[in-house]
């Protein structure tokens, strides 16, 4: 009982911080973004069958909208996860925003106050983005875990009448991103396009750049999604990207396209210390966003 109650007491007060921070974040808008428009910032709770804390940012008004879910990267860490921050790219997801979606950018489970992890008290968080030793990765269900959380966000929101249901576009970063490649091979009807930064699983190994857990498994794991998936998908990655370099994304781009998937790439050039971290960043907005415009202009 007491377990409980301190995981109940962690669990409030990260939703009761969060709701001050959706309150006190303010419309924004780009002078030079063709939609222009007043945009609104919210936390939600949301009741799926894996409930989740999601930052949500939309066009003011009733709606319904197109529908876009952004799903953040990972860390294998239990303490560096207890401070992931709610809202990882804001600046992108209000560019999404301001071209007329709803952006639902959940939080993970395992993250921030559900990070809670005691074996001393018996005290576990539920976090399932594992992909197991280096030597024998899964990765294919890692992704896949992360696309079912997808697929119950696209059924919630359809189901309150929030979204176009048949309008619905999947944005994501680094596992995130190989979370939304793992969700192509799954034609989701309503899924009109997805778009992957820095996709993929594994990277830096022990903290060393360029030091890849079981680089070839990944590249058969990127060539069994594309057996299946027949969603168009933008790949944007980073010359200088010190987690899955050039070498190893344009490999993991010809499985992918050689096995039947249709993936638009793109490589760019350096950003930062580490092009990993692009989509975080406000100054990078203006490098992707022609090619991501472009793309939604296709498929939207």
């Amino acid at each position: 009982m007491r377990q409980r109650l301190l995981i109940r007491q962690r669990l409030l007060i990260f939703v009761a911080v969060h709701a001050m921070i959706a309150v006190m974040l303010t419309f924004a808008a780009f002078a030079d973004e063709p939609a222009n428009r007043p945009i609104q910032e919210e936390v939600w709770a949301l009741p799926i069958t894996l409930p989740t804390i999601a930052y949500v940012v939309r066009p003011v008004g009733d709606g319904p909208f197109p529908l876009v879910i952004m799903n953040h990267g990972v860390s294998l860490n239990q303490r560096e996860r207890s401070f992931f921050p709610l809202v990882e790219f804001r600046d992108a997801a209000m560019w999404f925003a301001r071209r007329g979606y709803m952006v639902v950018a959940p939080s993970g489970a395992g993250y921030g106050a559900g990070a809670l992890d005691e074996p001393d008290r018996g005290l576990y968080s539920l976090f399932y983005s594992k992909i197991g030793r280096c030597d024998n990765p899964n990765f294919r269900d890692a992704g896949l875990a992360v696309a079912l959380v997808d697929k119950w966000i696209m059924d919630y929101m359809a189901d309150q009448k929030l979204i176009v249901p048949d309008k619905v576009i999947v944005v994501g970063q680094s596992a995130g991103g190989w979370a939304s490649i793992a969700l192509s091979s799954q034609n989701l009807p309503g899924v009109r396009a997805i778009i992957a930064f820095a996709a993929g699983r594994g990277g830096r190994v022990d903290g060393k750049a360029n030091n890849n857990c079981a680089p070839d498994k990944l590249v058969a794991a990127t060539a069994e999604f594309g057996q299946t998936a027949r969603t168009p998908t933008l790949w944007i990655y980073i010359e200088n990207d010190t987690f899955f370099g050039p070498a190893l994304s344009n490999r993991m781009h010809q499985a992918y396209t050689a096995a039947g998937g249709s993936a638009e790439y793109h490589l760019l050039p350096p950003f930062g210390s580490d092009g990993h971290f692009l989509i975080d960043s406000p100054e990078a907005v203006p490098l992707w966003a022609p090619l991501v415009g472009a793309f939604l202009d296709k498929h939207e």
